[in-house]
């Protein structure tokens, strides 16, 4: 998981830009899945065939980033952002574009803190006019976070752990996964950081009996942090809701059960802001039932994000062993009854 999860990581893949990421997690999956494909959003959807429930679980491969909007005649560039970007934590970071150019953020001369902005912000590529940074960046080139993934005792720091911890979680249970007869769809989502897009047309196309989704969410246990029942190093997060999606009672109900059935260290989460590709599974055509499960994740939208190695093989366990529950018990989730 710790190599795995530090490739990820260091990978370029903002949102919309999936395609190195996107090959490195395929890399990841061969011989292990009856079919690989991507669709017409950019989605990687790998396949294990079966007979019985049908499975969609969901961890999007893109992370935030900022797009250039302007260059002056100095060579400075203007920016928006992709996805969740704050000016204060942006201020002073080196950022990466896809060809390896690098910049700083800078920030124009301001009398209050409070007027920071992306407005205010600037990257500096090093160039001395718009002539020399054309040569390396064009209007509308993306750059994420330039930051090596590093350990700190059983923890992982870096950028992208949103949700590159998600997509090594998914991989690692694909290339571990027992005698199952559901089918399951292994879907790496594009643009979940700019409106859950890529799992909104995937669950369209794949009309699955069941949504998981795999993500990290913010934890309560920093100095002075909201109050909220998640920490670092207790176990896999078994969501109840978000401001997207409230989970399925009953596979909120079984992932509890197999937790506590496979001595699977587990927590609940309850997230007041912020959401995941489960938001748009289960309203997809009549609806899905959908879940997630969460791995807790220190500093989110930030070059240092913080992850714990055992919540995330816990996140695992708990995945294999939701695929490989026995369809009389998933059919249960699922079924219309009739009145």
């Amino acid at each position: 998981m710790k190599k795995l999860l530090k490739k990820l990581s260091e990978t370029y893949g903002p949102s919309g830009r999936e395609d190195r990421i996107r090959d490195v997690i395929t890399g990841e999956l061969q011989g292990f899945c009856d079919e690989i494909f991507t669709d017409k959003m950019g989605n990687l959807i790998a396949v294990k065939k079966g007979t019985a429930a049908k499975i969609m679980v969901a961890a999007h491969m893109d992370e935030i980033g900022v797009i250039v909007t302007y260059i002056d005649k100095k060579g400075f560039l203007r920016f928006s952002n992709v996805g969740g970007v704050s000016p204060y934590i942006l201020l002073g970071q080196r950022v990466r574009f896809e060809n390896g150019t690098v910049g700083t953020v800078g920030m124009e001369k301001i009398k209050d803190s409070k007027e920071i902005s992306l407005e205010k912000l600037y990257l500096d590529i090093g160039a001395k006019d718009r002539e020399e940074a054309e040569r390396f960046v064009k209007v509308g080139d993306i750059a994420v976070y330039d930051r090596e993934a590093v350990f700190a005792n059983n923890r992982m720091i870096g950028k992208a752990m949103d949700d590159r911890c998600g997509c090594a979680v998914l991989i690692r249970a694909l290339q571990e996964l027992g005698q199952t007869d559901n089918e399951i769809y292994a879907v790496f989502t594009t643009q979940e950081e700019v409106g859950l897009r890529g799992a909104r047309t995937s669950s369209y196309h794949l009309n699955p009996d069941i949504g998981l989704a795999i993500d990290v969410t913010t934890v309560g246990d920093t100095p002075k942090a909201e109050k909220m029942a998640v920490a670092l190093g207790k176990g896999a997060a078994i969501k109840v809701k978000d401001a997207s999606v409230i989970s399925h009672p009953k596979i909120k109900a079984l992932l509890t059960e197999l937790a506590e059935r496979n001595d699977i260290p587990y927590q609940f989460e309850v997230l007041t802001a912020g959401g995941t590709d489960a938001g748009a599974i289960h309203l997809t055509r009549e609806g899905i039932p959908s879940g997630v499960i969460s791995v807790p994740c220190r500093y989110v939208h930030t070059p240092g994000e913080m992850i714990d190695l055992a919540d995330a093989a816990n996140a695992c366990r708990l995945l294999k062993a939701f695929l490989e529950t026995p369809h009389s018990e998933l059919q249960q989730i699922y079924s219309c009854s009739a009145l």
